[in-house]
């Protein structure tokens, strides 16, 4: 996949996602407010945070889709994972403010009976939501794009949240008021959990944390299938955005000449840029077989 087509796939189902939260917005802010239903509302008020949140992950998607430069020589991806750290905070900053919310109206006992426009607009929700994670993570996943997932995240978020705040208003509706805040109280557990993951993911790729196993396995593997490659003597990989930069050591012949040691490293990189679209660089370090060798590193 070129380039050009990986970012145009994020920008559009971010863009989508974008849209419908702005529109789900207003629909629960009315529903909430002209329903009498405090939960609704504020649950519009939670996709009033998720549309800045989307905003600045199309920001991200705008600065990471630039080619490197002589400043940033390894790419602009990074910017990706800045923003999953900034959707992660949004999501644990939007729990932490349902939480307050139930826990201030069981102490103040004011518990209203919503209207039916409060329950459907709930209901609403649930599937738009679960319909925008599922794109958003299907999507996400084949880009392996950690902005795209923290959005497909924070969609799954407001899934869970809606099914507690349906919960909630349908028994307040039938008269059981006190549901609304517990149904409420108990959702803001589920999204500090979903924040976490967020935050301990992006973490991770900031910190130049190794990718999955399997994938350096897979990548090793096809590198030893190359002709003249003795060995892979290490790999190492981190995330820039949707790539990953791998770096590779492998073990040749120490009679082999200097140009033959450089095809045979190009054709690597070549079959691994062939299997692996998400692959943005490969740098490879050669080794003679005959003879043990001590890395020089001081990390």
């Amino acid at each position: 996949m070129l380039r050009t087509d990986r970012f145009n796939k994020a920008d559009r189902v971010i863009r989508i996602g974008f849209w419908a939260n702005a529109v789900l917005m207003v629909v629960k802010l009315a529903a909430g407010h002209f329903g009498h239903s405090e939960a609704v509302f504020a649950d519009g008020v939670e996709s009033a945070c998720d549309f800045i949140a989307i905003g600045m992950t199309l920001i991200a998607l705008k600065v990471g889709r630039k080619p490197y430069d002589s400043d940033h020589p390894y790419g602009h991806g990074k910017v990706e994972s800045l923003s999953a750290i900034f959707v992660s905070l949004v999501i644990a900053a939007t729990g932490g403010w349902i939480l307050y919310g139930a826990a201030t109206t069981m102490i103040e006992g004011r518990y209203a009976t919503p209207a039916l426009l409060a329950v459907l607009a709930a209901a609403g929700t649930i599937v738009a939501k679960e319909a925008l994670y599922r794109y958003s993570v299907k999507v996400g996943g084949s880009l392996g794009s950690p902005a795209l997932l923290a959005i497909a995240k924070d969609h799954r978020k407001d899934a869970i949240t809606s099914v507690a705040t349906l919960v909630g208003v349908g028994c307040a509706y039938f008269g059981a008021g006190i549901m609304d805040p517990i149904a409420a109280g108990l959702t803001s557990l589920f999204i500090f959990h979903i924040g976490y993951q967020t935050f301990r993911t992006s973490a991770h790729e900031l910190m130049d944390g190794q990718p999955e196993q399997s994938i350096l396995d897979a990548i090793a593997q096809l590198a030893r299938g190359v002709e003249g490659v003795d060995q892979v003597h290490e790999i190492r990989a981190r995330h820039s955005g949707q790539y990953l930069i791998v770096d590779l050591k492998l073990d040749m012949p120490p009679e082999m000449t200097v140009k033959r040691s450089h095809d045979i490293a190009t054709e690597v990189k070549r079959r691994i840029f062939d299997h692996f679209s998400n692959v943005g660089d490969v740098m490879i370090h050669i080794n003679p077989s005959d003879e043990p060798h001590e890395d020089l590193i001081r990390l």
